[in-house]
């Protein structure tokens, strides 16, 4: 197999000629481009089929998430083994040889992962999220190669968010010289670049006095291109979200995606990036419920006024657990919900597909951040002060909830449904809503 750093290269159009998290006791790693596949990944061959391999995967993930969270222990194994199983290529469209599994399915695989290991689950996130705009927006030739590398079992990762910019500009460059193509810049919050052969990094190029945004699938193993392992944030401690520098980068013109034209028109780009989100913290959630219940019933006091014997026959835990299930089921529904209205979009997109779809999207990632970081805090407080052991580490389900609910902000969730259900106000399109 071509390795990732010099790829058979199909046909597509270039962009138009320009007109003129740090473990304290260590150093940040720079860590070496994850090999190419050894052999090509398992097929999943249908909804159901990808469900059966998520489940099974995340049984066996799931006892090692404390220990990996304590350590910060990257799982470079475990990813291997996802990628292989075949669940990274479960969105490719069947014409290129893939399952095309339903939104509902692909909420529902990453749900069940983020459940055993919320940190790991964060990790495919992006490159789901880079398919979709390589589904709108690139060309056939374009997605017949990138479909079958990623069938093949080779990762994406992503360089979106700008390094130290509060306006949201994007200051990495994508230029034409004598040399070709060239992307420069910084990036950080590259969730899964760690671990990628492939980075779609986010570049603007000067086009006619205007700005115009592209997606570079940029291999991990190019010259130039340096992942520094330097991600720091108390959750989601294994998600690989260091940062990338990109020195005077070389790329090839059919590695080259339209983004900003992909938002001139009608795509379900936000709403099914934004969806992924919510089945995370609505996993999270769910991972903390699990660790809360086995906890009450083994070993939990109950308090001295209840007059029960088990902590689990306490009336007012009990309506806290209900409240804490209620609400989870409340947020699967709604990312159900939601998943239709995704699908949907997806086969007619225009102006009120997408709205309806970007407004059933945000109603369920403003429940899921709800439930999650309630899951996360009831799991101590009906737990009790043994719970908050290091060794246990319980508290790792609340601080990946809250970091990763702080992904994008909720409160502009209710703004955008409020607004679109008093006065019709469709959303923005971006890929945060």
């Amino acid at each position: 197999m071509t390795h990732a750093s010099t790829p058979v290269r199909p046909t597509a159009s270039a962009p138009h000629e320009p007109s003129a998290p740090v473990n304290p006791a260590r150093q940040p790693d720079r860590p070496a481009p994850a090999p190419a596949p050894q052999r090509r990944a398992d097929l999943i061959r249908d909804d159901a089929h990808a469900l059966d391999v998520a489940n099974a995967f995340a049984r066996d993930l799931a006892p090692g998430a404390r220990q990996r969270d304590h350590d910060r222990r990257l799982p470079w194994r475990e990813v291997d083994r996802f990628s292989q199983s075949g669940l990274w290529g479960i969105t490719v469209p069947k014409a290129y040889g893939g399952a095309e599994v339903s939104t509902d399915t692909l909420t529902k695989v990453v749900s069940v992962i983020a459940a055993a290991d919320g940190s790991f689950g964060h990790i495919p996130q992006n490159h789901y999220y880079s398919l979709e705009v390589l589904r709108v927006g690139g060309t056939d030739e374009q997605k017949t190669f990138f479909y079958d590398r990623v069938l093949r079992g080779e990762r994406l990762g992503n360089a979106l968010a700008e390094v130290g910019q509060r306006d949201f500009k994007r200051r990495t460059e994508l230029r034409r010289e004598a040399g070709g193509w060239f992307v420069q810049g910084a990036k950080f919050y590259c969730t899964g670049a760690v671990y990628a052969h492939w980075i779609p990094t986010l570049a603007v190029a000067q086009e006619d006095a205007a700005q115009r945004a592209y997606l570079v699938f940029i291999p991990r193993s190019a010259p130039g291109v340096t992942v520094t392992d330097d991600w720091d944030g108390f959750g989601q401690r294994v998600t690989g979200s260091g940062s990338v520098q990109f020195e005077h980068v070389r790329v090839e013109p059919e590695w080259i995606v339209p983004f900003t034209a992909s938002f001139e028109r009608a795509t379900t780009i936000g709403p099914f990036a934004q969806i992924i989100h919510a089945a995370l913290d609505a996993g999270i959630g769910h991972g903390a419920l699990q660790a809360t219940l086995p906890f009450v019933r083994e070993h939990a006091r109950p308090w001295i006024d209840s007059g029960v014997q088990r902590a689990a026959d306490d009336p007012l835990l009990l309506e806290q657990i209900g409240n804490v299930a209620l609400r989870l089921r409340a947020a699967d529904a709604l990312i159900a919900r939601a998943a239709r209205a995704v699908d949907a979009a997806q086969r007619a997109p225009d102006d009120d597909s997408v709205a309806a779809a970007s407004i059933a999207v945000a109603q369920a990632k403003a429940l899921s951040t709800s439930a999650s970081l309630l899951a996360g805090t009831k799991l101590f407080e009906l737990c009790g002060t043994s719970a908050t052991s290091v060794a246990l580490g319980l508290d790792r389900f609340w601080r990946n909830a809250r970091t990763h609910t702080l992904h994008d902000p909720v409160r502009w969730k209710y703004h955008a449904v409020g607004n679109y259900v008093l006065n019709g106000v469709r959303p923005p399109r971006h890929g945060a809503i």
